[in-house]
């Protein structure tokens, strides 16, 4: 039986947590700015979140391939494609949900032509998928190269077909040759996706170093040896993310690579820490709240995403529902600038206890 270790669910937990509260705001102009990505290059607690999960990915590749390897290669990219796949369509029918939009006050079906096709679970799958086949058939030393090979390559990419502007990047550039403006993100003043299919490339990245941090940190004669010497080679990505950030600045609209090496140190970090604190030292009084949400992670996520949405159909005095909450009961007495923080932990809440309704129940959905 594989060790579980609940450092690893809390540090899900804690990332989810912080993903539905940046994702629910009330406002996106006035908010705490620690819940607001940096408008382009630069880097923000935010900006932390979301490869902080394909980190905790890379670690759950770690606990659970050793569980299924010894089936056969056929069984592994069967289990590997499955999930790739239902991750992906369940992030697609996520974004194209509620498949009704309002246009001029009339209610109109989403048609499919201007539906978005990457997303915040299509780069999971995708990453998660890459991720898994290279961990499968690749030795430790070849994953070290690749992962090399990706950073500098997708470098080198960026630099030879455009720049590392909002407009002249190549991320942008290959994606609207292959799906067309339409089908892309619109959030960003022109049609860009920040989770486009060349930045998936680097993301893998975040994946290979969870999964290699927690394969490695188990390998060690003790764990406070592991401890320590995850929080150098925590040090060491640090050093190097900000000598590369000179020349390839922190982006995570474009995932640049010297974001990744960033995030990544941060996460081994963290790792290290709540290793030590809740799986060596048994501190884990506060660990209940989080733990919810790291045992039912997908349909949290999800769930938080089709009550957003479903706010947002839903009107109340000619305004959407989730407009009205803010506006009516929240911004009263709250103000823009706190109540926009109020408004995603609010919702962040909500998701918890249906979440933790079911852990009551030992309900856990997975795919």
């Amino acid at each position: 039986m594989e060790k579980r270790y609940l450092s690893v669910d809390l540090l899900r937990g804690l990332t989810v947590a912080l993903m539905i509260v940046v994702n629910s705001l009330g406002s996106y102009e006035l908010a705490w700015s620690p819940l607001l990505h940096a408008e382009w290059h630069g880097f923000t607690l935010t900006d932390l979140i979301f490869p902080t999960f394909l980190f905790v990915v890379g670690n759950s590749i770690a606990l659970s391939l050793p569980r299924y390897s010894h089936e056969g290669a056929r069984a592994v990219l069967w289990k590997i494609g499955k999930r790739t796949f239902l991750i992906f369509l369940i992030g697609f029918l996520l974004g194209w949900f509620p498949f009704f939009n309002y246009v001029d006050g009339v209610l109109t079906f989403k048609s499919w032509e201007t539906v978005r096709i990457f997303g915040v679970l299509q780069r999971i799958a995708l990453a998660y998928g890459m991720g898994a086949l290279l961990v499968y058939f690749f030795s430790t030393r070849a994953l070290i190269w690749t992962s090399v090979g990706l950073l500098v390559g997708y470098w080198l990419l960026l630099l030879g077909f455009g720049d590392l502007t909002l407009e002249g990047n190549a991320v942008l550039k290959l994606d609207l040759w292959l799906l067309g403006a339409n089908h892309l993100y619109k959030g960003e003043g022109i049609p860009f996706d920040p989770e486009g299919l060349l930045s998936t490339l680097p993301a893998v990245v975040n994946v290979l170093i969870g999964y290699g941090a927690l394969v490695w940190f188990r390998r060690q004669a003790n764990a406070s040896e592991g401890i320590a010497r995850l929080f150098v080679a925590a040090a060491a990505l640090l050093v190097l993310a900000f000598w590369w950030d000179l020349f390839f600045p922190f982006n995570k609209k474009i995932w640049s690579s010297s974001y990744v090496l960033l995030t990544c140190g941060i996460d081994l970090a963290l790792l290290a820490t709540l290793i030590y604190v809740v799986d060596l030292r048994h501190w884990t009084r506060w660990t209940c709240f989080f733990e919810v949400f790291g045992k039912n992670t997908l349909f949290i996520y999800v769930l938080s995403g089709v009550m957003v949405d479903l706010l947002f159909v839903f009107r109340i005095q000619g305004q959407s529902a989730y407009g009205w909450i803010f506006h009516q009961l929240i911004e009263p007495w709250a103000g823009t600038y706190h109540g926009s923080g109020v408004q995603g932990l609010w919702i962040m809440l909500s998701c918890w206890a249906v979440g933790y309704a079911l852990d009551k129940q030992k309900i856990y959905i997975r795919v």
